[in-house]
């Protein structure tokens, strides 16, 4: 699979500010600022209207005009708060199973050197998709993605992105829940107290996640997520320091501190593995990964005196960052297990090894005041596209117990996260990365009296971008499938 990224993008990811200062901006986004904010029953675009210029298009400069740029304001928060939210957002659980999507097509180092390509491009590829959605909503005054959508698109389609939303959503939630019950499972290990992966997750379940997940006030668990955020950067000091110390290679410290199956092992598939279907695999998990493009429109709004200029900045900082990491985590996690990497890298550390209990506490941590949140974006998603305005306690109750036993079902049956995160990434997450954000873009240009030929252009490949989406989802969810019965 060979997949060209334009030297105007790779040029911005090269130079963005990756030493930025970052401080927690005043607000966190979540699916649940999309999903809970109705759609203007106003329309504010018109079916004409003059294109803005775009001396600043993330992807190609023939795309600009000669006006100045546009500045529609936004709101209070600056470029360096942004990048931690958004670097926040796009971090999380899923990048523990991406060592698992190179085992898919290799077993011997080698093969980790395509799969830093393939992160880079595909993380490329998810920025100029974030831009994009941040670029129609100068356009159409927009300030959530539905309404993006149907401003651009059209309104009567606007259930479209909502219920890949809410359903992408809920992918999220069934993949924290098969993490905590293993990370959990991991602890009590380590603490002496054999619990099973199914016993940790029912116990968590009922005594800690049922009573967050029905409250209607979740704002004191919003500092939980810089724990999380924390924790996957020492995650991946820790894999570091055992990796190169060599703890868990033949003859290490922890070498035969784990079960046979889990232990270091190496084969022949090196980088050429990456020719054959199952790399499909990693690909669409990195479309989960990346995941975080139906908060674009937030992040758009939020953003003080909210250029492209700025807004590109914003995009190509954070997915650079984003990038670093998933690449750290993955070749690290890859080169100390090889073709071992369980669906969660974590489950390959031994229970004894304090370096990594630390990052397994962070994680079962982060995701414990992850969960609500996200369970909060999918229950109000559930509510609106069901159009239920009632939300007395019975009817609120009633859904959150319903909702929360089916995700629960659903991470005790599935046997593998690395399954759920390829699945939801080749299909969800790459309509939400590479299709919808095409669409909307062509629907925004086709609305503007005067469309240069540089938009134009940028149309027609934007939409060869959303056409490579549709094709590497296909085959992911196809090899997904497949990887279950093996």
């Amino acid at each position: 699979m060979k997949i060209l990224a334009p030297p105007t993008l790779i040029a911005l990811l090269a130079t963005a500010p990756l030493a930025a200062s970052f401080t927690p901006a005043t607000r966190t986004f979540s699916a649940r600022t999309v999903l809970a904010s109705p759609l203007s029953k106003a329309a504010t675009f018109p079916k004409t209207v003059t294109p803005t210029t775009h001396t600043t298009s993330l992807w190609s400069a023939e795309a600009a005009g000669d006006a100045p740029e546009r500045r529609t304001g936004g709101g209070t928060a600056t470029i360096p708060q942004l990048i931690f939210n958004l670097v926040k957002g796009i971090v999380g659980a899923g990048v523990l199973g991406l060592p698992a999507g190179v085992v898919a097509y290799g077993n011997a180092p080698s093969a980790a050197i395509p799969a830093l390509g393939l992160i880079g491009v595909i993380g490329m590829l998810s920025g100029y998709g974030f831009s994009l959605i941040g670029r129609v909503c100068s356009y159409t005054d927009a300030t959530t993605f539905r309404e993006a959508w149907s401003e651009s698109v059209s309104p009567e389609t606007g259930w479209i992105p909502a219920w890949t939303v809410t359903f992408k959503t809920c992918c999220a939630l069934l993949a924290y829940s098969m993490i905590l019950g293993d990370t959990f499972s991991s602890l009590f290990a380590g603490a002496g107290m054999a619990v099973s992966s199914t016993t940790s997750l029912l116990g968590i379940t009922g005594l800690v996640l049922l009573p967050l997940c029905l409250l209607r006030n979740l704002s004191a668990l919003a500092p939980v997520s810089l724990i999380g955020s924390a924790g996957m950067v020492y995650t991946a000091i820790a894999m570091g320091i055992r990796y190169f110390g060599k703890a868990y290679a033949k003859g290490g410290q922890f070498a035969n501190a784990v079960a046979p199956s889990l232990q270091p092992k190496f084969g022949t598939v090196g980088a050429n593995g990456v020719l054959s279907p199952q790399a499909a695999i990693l690909v669409a998990m990195l479309s989960t990964a990346f995941m975080a493009h139906f908060n674009a429109p937030k992040f758009f709004v939020e953003l003080k005196d909210n250029t492209e200029a700025r807004f590109n900045k914003l995009v190509g900082a954070s997915f650079a960052i984003s990038i670093a990491i998933f690449a750290a985590v993955t070749s690290l996690g890859f080169l100390t297990f090889g073709g071992a990497c369980s669906g969660v890298i974590l489950n390959n550390y031994a229970t004894t090894d304090t370096l990594m209990s630390v990052a397994r506490s962070a994680v079962a941590v982060s995701l414990v005041g992850s969960f609500p949140l996200a369970f909060t974006g999918a229950r109000d998603g559930i509510f609106d596209i069901l159009q239920i305005k009632d939300k007395s306690a019975t009817k609120f109750n009633g859904i959150t117990l319903a909702l929360l036993a089916a995700v629960t079902a659903g991470a005790l049956v599935i046997p593998d996260v690395s399954f759920v995160l390829s699945f939801a990434g080749a299909t969800l997450g790459n309509a939400l990365i590479y299709v919808y954000p095409a669409m909307m873009f062509r629907g925004a240009v086709k609305k503007m009296t005067n469309a240069s030929n540089g938009l134009k252009r940028e149309v027609n490949f934007a939409m060869a971008n959303a056409g490579l989406g549709i094709g590497m989802g296909i085959l992911g969810a196809k090899m997904a499938i497949k990887s279950l019965s093996l």
